[in-house]
């Protein structure tokens, strides 16, 4: 019975490792410096001027982005704080959620903690890989998440991308239109913004790493230390 069982998993493991290897597309780097104040302060342009209006990130204050990243209230008030009264406002999306899910067949999701959720290499390339589907609903599908809802609310940076599958079976994503930014500038632009995700999904991570430093280096002069005073203890000891 036992042995039955054993070969039932093999297969089952087996057609689930063939699914995963079909389906699993390769990431580009987002190579994004978190400790990089100037490229979170332009992530949070980004994000304001192309993501908060349909998107959200309900656990991150207005307040707390000033602060972190050098940007003064005036500076918040006039180029980040277009949907909220107060500094202490979290992001929140002026769009109905009901309206959304109407429009795109389910409400955009709140983004405080998609890059930590999804990693930030999955979101710099899923940003960069829409391309022209005559049958999608928006116009568009995406190559890392096929029968996405979203819609390229980039493609005037970046411009028009094909899907192409040549006879030799190479796939690849090619621009036919372009857009108002070069290659180089667009990618710049994406991870100056997956820089911002990943600051709003862990406001605290240069802190906790800096911190981290200082204890592991205690942590070795405490080492040191001990160890001299054992020798000093038992040095009398035979």
């Amino acid at each position: 019975m036992n042995k039955y069982i054993l070969i039932i998993l093999a297969m089952i493991c087996s057609f689930n490792s063939g699914i995963y290897a079909a389906t699993q597309k390769t990431l580009e780097k987002a190579n994004n410096d978190s400790g990089d104040v100037s490229s979170l302060q332009r992530g949070a342009r980004n994000f304001m001027n192309y993501c908060s209006g349909c998107h959200s990130a309900e656990y991150i204050r207005y307040d707390v982005i000033g602060e972190d990243l050098g940007i003064t209230q005036s500076q918040l008030k006039k180029y980040l704080m277009f949907n909220a009264q107060q500094s202490f406002d979290t992001i929140n999306t002026s769009m109905e959620m009901e309206d959304a899910a109407g429009w795109f067949g389910q409400a955009p999701p709140d983004l405080s903690l998609m890059a930590r959720a999804k990693s930030t290499d999955y979101v710099y390339t899923f940003l960069k890989s829409f391309y022209i589907d005559s049958s999608s609903p928006t116009g568009v599908d995406n190559s890392i998440l096929a029968g996405t809802s979203m819609p390229n609310v980039l493609w005037e940076l970046q411009g028009h991308q094909e899907y192409i599958n040549d006879e030799s079976g190479s796939e690849r994503l090619e621009i036919t239109i372009p857009g108002k930014m070069s290659e180089e500038d667009f990618n710049s632009f994406l991870r100056d913004t997956v820089n911002f995700l990943e600051y709003i999904s862990e406001p605290i991570k240069n802190e906790r790493q800096a911190l981290g430093v200082k204890v592991l280096i205690f942590l070795a002069f405490f080492l040191v230390l001990a160890y001299l005073l054992k020798k000093e203890i038992w040095k009398e000891v035979k």
